[in-house]
């Protein structure tokens, strides 16, 4: 099993829209592909700003690359991503569960 974590930051006052926008677009995405085991943000404030994690879950390597593509290691983005994100990161990092 493969955990994938991804990190953004978004304003603060704006965490509730881009947690319903994540909802709406990555975390269904995640869900709805094949080997997706579930999907879930997590948020945390810090200062005047929020740090938002997606955290997720697959069977394997394989059901990764069939969400983000050929390289797993890049971050997937959605058309109001830059409407928000004031930090990102273009990378992801993936574990082994055991």
């Amino acid at each position: 099993m493969i955990a994938r974590i991804w990190r953004g930051v978004v304003r603060a006052e704006e965490t509730g829209e881009y947690v319903d926008y994540v909802r709406e677009t990555g975390i269904e995405h995640y869900r709805s592909t094949t080997g997706n085991l579930g999907a879930w943000i997590l948020h945390r404030p810090i200062g005047d700003r929020t740090e938002i994690l997606t955290f997720s879950l697959w069977e394997d390597i394989d059901a990764v690359r069939a969400f983000a593509g050929d390289d797993p290691s890049h971050a997937v983005y959605y058309p109001e991503d830059d409407r928000f994100l004031v930090e990102r990161s273009d990378t992801v990092d993936h574990y082994d569960v055991d």
